[in-house]
This record gives structure tokens, C-alpha cells and sequence, in this order.
């Protein structure tokens, strides 16, 4: 497969569109990002590498590191992690409190945030200290030995984090939250403030194109069954209301985040990640969202 002429026909193609979306303007920080920028990273299972345009620039990937912390709690609890969370679409926006009432504070999935908090109180729980543990898991898999969590992100997202507050509370509730919320909220504020560029958010995601294994090293880092579970979920749930859309269009387990950022893996063949800030009405960066309709378009490649 030539992936580098794929790459750029569907790069090129996607640079020329007038309309690249709107900035996320809810959170002070991302609403000063340059709206131009535009990068890709493509690395496939055997190493091979190819990016074009800001691949190399960093950026918050803000909700794309919910899978990670999701991965971490999973590879602790195993199954048992359902207990506490469902694995459906929620058919509703990111930040929503009316199912949890329906369903008595279980989130409809890890991604939304409801669910992403829950995972986080999952962390603290059976963790040492989740802040430090997780940043280390996170460089582990990703080969950043000096990876931090961004503090005027996490700062500029909790001065805005009103939604997130009362869901916490909320959840709290129900029982759902065995620590106390302003614990739960502080650590994922951090979780969501990492900052990666496409190359390096590529890379860290490899593993869920390669069985769950690393491809710089071959290093495991979960069970081909919770890779198998995980890619499913980014499948149905990873772009919010908008997953089967994405499904129906590209055809990619992913993740989207209001930084702009998306991250989509081929089993077997490849990660791919690309980076637009501009975001459609939905949440998920607008040219990102073409660039992959027009990869998978022009491989004719999906898991379909």
C-alpha cells in the first residue's frame, strides 16, 4: 500500500476546503490557537512513518486521552469495570446530564465526560497516587520520557468547568463517586490538559493497531481482548453524537478531542492521527473529519 501517495491526495484535498469549523471558544486556552494549522502522521504496525503539514507541532488533545486513562483502569479492574460503566452511544453531547438520571449515575460509556470521571475516580481508588501513575503510564506507552501535564490547559478548562462540576456532584450522588469530587475533577482536568503533536499521538496509540502491543518495542501493554473491546468502543462512542457518522463515513475505531485532534487505528495495518483545530457543530474537528473520510476513501481500506 502506498500510504504516503494516499496521505497526500487526501491532505491536499482537504487544505483546499473554505470552511475549516470553528475554535473552541468554551475554554479560554484552545480559543487562542492559530485556526490555519493542519498536520497528519500516519505509522504503520511495521514501523514504516509519514506526516505532512503541522505534524510535528503539539497540541491539547484534550478528550483523546480519555482512552488512555480508560486503558489504565481497565488493564487494574479487568471486567469488573462494567460494573460501574455502560459500553452504548449516548445519542447525546459530551457534557450531558439527562441520561445519567435515566440510568441512575452510570455513564452510557468511558467517553463522555460522565464516564471519563468515573474512570478517573477509578484511578484514584485503586491507585497510589493516579496523577503521578498515570502521567508515567502514558509516557511509557508513548515514548516521552518528558511528558507533562499542561497546567494553563488544566487551569483555563477548570475556570470553565462549571457542566463538569455539577456532573461530578451528580454522580456523586447516585454513589457512583467513591472520592471526594474536587479530588476526582482536579485529576481530570489534568488528564484532559496532555499535549502531544500528531506524530506523537500516532505513535501512542500504535498499540491499539498492533494487538495491544507497542510498536517501537513489541512491549504488551493490555490483552488482545480489552484491545479488541477498547477499539470497539472508540468505533460506537468515540466522536460523541457524531459516532455513526464517523463509522459510516471512515469506517475507523477513533477519538476525537476539542483541541482539534483525531486519532483513528486500522487493526493490523496502522494509527493515524491528524490535527485541525477548527470543529463542526458536533465537537470534532471539521477538516480531520474529511481528511480520514478521504483516507479511507482512496485506500479503500476500513474494517468494513
Amino acid at each position: 500500500m502506498d500510504y504516503l501517495s494516499i496521505i497526500e491526495k487526501s491532505y491536499r484535498y482537504t487544505e483546499n476546503l473554505k470552511d475549516r469549523g470553528l475554535l473552541a471558544t468554551y475554554i479560554p486556552e484552545l480559543a487562542n490557537v492559530d485556526p490555519t494549522k493542519f498536520g497528519v502522521h500516519l505509522i504503520t504496525v511495521d514501523g514504516d512513518k509519514y506526516g505532512l503539514g503541522d505534524h510535528q507541532v503539539k497540541f491539547s488533545i484534550q478528550s483523546i486521552s480519555k482512552v488512555l486513562s480508560l486503558t489504565l483502569a481497565y488493564r487494574i479492574l479487568g471486567e469488573k469495570i462494567w460494573k460501574r460503566l455502560d459500553v452504548e452511544p449516548s445519542g447525546t453531547k459530551f457534557d450531558s446530564l439527562i441520561l445519567l438520571e435515566t440510568f441512575q449515575g452510570i455513564p452510557r460509556n468511558p467517553f463522555v465526560n460522565s464516564g471519563a470521571l468515573v474512570i478517573c475516580d477509578i484511578l484514584i481508588s485503586h491507585l497510589d497516587n493516579a496523577h503521578d501513575e498515570f502521567l508515567d503510564f502514558v509516557r511509557d506507552i508513548s515514548d516521552l520520557p518528558d511528558l507533562k501535564y499542561s497546567d494553563h490547559i488544566a487551569d483555563s478548562e477548570k475556570s470553565m468547568g462549571y457542566r463538569n462540576v455539577a456532573m461530578c456532584n451528580f454522580i456523586k450522588s447516585f454513589g457512583n463517586i467513591e472520592n471526594e469530587p474536587e479530588d476526582v475533577l482536579d485529576f481530570y482536568f489534568d488528564v484532559c490538559s496532555l499535549e502531544m503533536s500528531c506524530e506523537q499521538l500516532a505513535r501512542t496509540f500504535g498499540f491499539f493497531a498492533n494487538g495491544g502491543c507497542k510498536i517501537s518495542d513489541g512491549k504488551r501493554v493490555i490483552p488482545k481482548s480489552q484491545t479488541k473491546r477498547i477499539n470497539a468502543l472508540m468505533l460506537t462512542c468515540g466522536f460523541y453524537d457524531e459516532s455513526g457518522e464517523f463509522a459510516f463515513k471512515v469506517g475507523l475505531p477513533g477519538k476525537s478531542g476539542v483541541g482539534g485532534g483525531i486519532v483513528a487505528v486500522y487493526p493490523n495495518n496502522y494509527s493515524v492521527a491528524v490535527w485541525s483545530p477548527g470543529l463542526n457543530p458536533k465537537g470534532n474537528s471539521y477538516m480531520g473529519m474529511k481528511f480520514l473520510e478521504e483516507l479511507t476513501t482512496h485506500s479503500e481500506l476500513s474494517i468494513f
